[in-house]
Parts: structure tokens; C-alpha cells; sequence
């Protein structure tokens, strides 16, 4: 009876440390599986707000950064941003602004990037986000070609890459998605890109923001993209947050805790693309 007590006990102790250990390595294994990533973040406002260093706990991208724990994340966000170009739409880096402009595009945010990386002021990236749309839908009236193309009118040319057009020629959400996605393709053609429609928002309404999440996705899906739906899997809702903010401030930027909640959950889902 107590050789069969010690063998038990003993049989315990060892399985404990074998768990041990391999939770341990497993542990180890998350933390080091991103620690070569080095993370771009395009985009809108409720990225911008979390900084261009992506240390502000007000914007998912300081969640997602401290979860995810790549090597470097940088955010080139601007509040006011859209994806859509307009017919004044220039090759502008300079410009500061955080309201809407003709020349507060993703494109220019692309151009930016591209200007660091080509002078060596920020490292090759090997994953891309982008997370725009909301001012699309919620500004759709200044962008009054926004919602005239879907993604497959936008992709009717398939000759090649749509990078030689002027941006101010391509003035609908579907064409300066694919058009923008495309110069980050020919520029940074090892890096993972990864779309995030807009989420949920009490001031750009539910058909604009689902249309705007209607479009991207379609173009992810035929360039070869992966697609976050934001609008379907975040925390924030419509509905909950017109009757009483919950997860943003104002009914379309996040809370500290919705941008924590979010930023956890967006670390979780590009993790699971990454191992596809």
C-alpha cells in the first residue's frame, strides 16, 4: 500500500513538472512567435488616437501591440482618413491634418511609409493592417463617388497593377482599395497584408458602415487578403452604444476598455492568419 502511495505521488509530481515545462515552453513559443514581425498600421481615427508609436491605451493598436509583442509597431493613422480619393487628391507628405481633406487618403499614408522606408528611418515591414472605412461611410457625401463601384467593377481590369493611374483618377472605395493595396504589394512584396473593415458606428449608421465593409472585403478576397469584419466581430454595437456608450465615448471612437477588448481580440485573429 505504500509502495503503491509513493508510486502515485511520485507519478504526480512528475506529470506536474512535465506540464510545467510544457506550458512553460508554450508560453515562450507565443511570446517569441511575432518577436520578428515588424507591424505597420494604417489608417482612420480610432487607430490614431492609440498614437504613431502605438503606446496609447485610448486606441486598440497599444492593445494589440502589447498582446501580439512583435519586434516594432507603427502606426502612419490619421484622424479624418479615408480610402477614398477625391478628384484634388495629390502625392502630399507633408501635410498635417486630422479632418477630413482631400489629401487625408490611405494613399498618403502609403506614400509616407514608403518615403521612411526608403530613406532607412523605419524598417522593411512584413505585416501590413489597415483599418479604414468609417469616414467613408460617415462622409460619404465628400466623397460622392464612394459607393459607385463594387469590388468586382473594380478589379474589370486585371492587365496588371493599377499603380500607374494618377489618384485623383480613382475616386470610389473599391478602386483606391485595390489601388492602394496594390502599391503596398509592388513596394513591399514579402509583407503580409491584412484589411479591417470599420466597426460598428452610431454616426456613419448601419447601411453605410456595412456597405463600406461589403466592398473592402470583396477586395480582399480577390487580391488574396485576408479580412477582418470588424463591423461583425468587435465589441462595439450600434444599437448598445445609441442607447448608452459602452465600449466607445461618443458612439464610434473606443473607450480604453473597448479599445483593450478589441485590440486583444484583433492580436487573437491575425495570429490565427499568420499560422494558415
Amino acid at each position: 500500500m505504500v509502495r503503491m502511495i509513493t508510486f502515485m505521488l511520485s507519478w504526480l509530481l512528475l506529470y506536474t513538472c512535465n506540464t510545467g515545462v510544457r506550458a512553460q515552453h508554450a508560453g515562450i513559443s507565443a511570446v517569441q512567435a511575432n518577436s520578428n514581425m515588424n507591424v505597420v498600421i494604417l489608417g482612420d481615427s480610432n487607430t490614431s488616437i492609440g498614437g504613431d508609436a502605438c503606446d496609447r491605451p485610448q486606441g486598440w493598436s497599444k492593445w494589440f501591440r502589447d498582446k501580439f509583442a512583435p519586434a516594432t509597431c507603427r502606426s502612419y493613422a490619421r484622424s479624418g482618413a479615408t480610402w477614398t480619393n477625391t478628384v484634388r487628391t495629390t502625392y502630399n507628405t507633408k501635410e498635417y491634418t486630422e479632418k477630413l481633406s482631400d489629401n487625408n487618403v490611405i494613399y498618403n499614408q502609403v506614400n509616407r511609409l514608403k518615403e521612411d522606408c526608403d530613406a532607412k528611418r523605419h524598417v522593411e515591414p512584413n505585416l501590413i493592417l489597415i483599418a479604414a472605412g468609417t469616414n467613408d461611410a460617415w462622409f460619404s457625401t465628400s466623397r460622392p463617388g464612394v459607393f459607385s463601384k463594387t469590388a468586382d467593377n473594380a478589379f474589370e481590369y486585371d492587365g496588371g497593377f493599377i499603380t500607374g493611374r494618377k489618384a485623383s483618377d480613382i475616386r470610389t472605395l473599391a478602386g483606391s482599395v485595390r489601388y492602394c493595396c496594390e502599391m503596398l504589394m509592388e513596394r513591399f512584396p514579402d509583407a503580409q497584408i491584412i484589411l479591417l473593415t470599420p466597426m460598428q458606428s452610431v454616426a456613419a449608421g448601419t447601411d453605410g458602415i456595412r456597405r463600406a465593409g461589403d466592398i473592402i472585403e470583396g477586395c480582399a478576397h480577390r487580391m488574396g487578403l485576408c479580412v477582418i469584419r470588424q463591423d461583425r466581430e468587435s465589441c462595439v454595437y450600434y444599437i448598445r452604444e445609441k442607447k448608452s456608450a459602452r465600449y466607445t465615448i461618443d458612439g464610434t471612437h473606443t473607450s480604453e476598455d473597448g479599445a483593450r477588448r478589441n485590440g486583444c481580440y484583433i492580436a487573437n485573429r491575425v495570429s490565427a492568419m499568420l499560422q494558415m
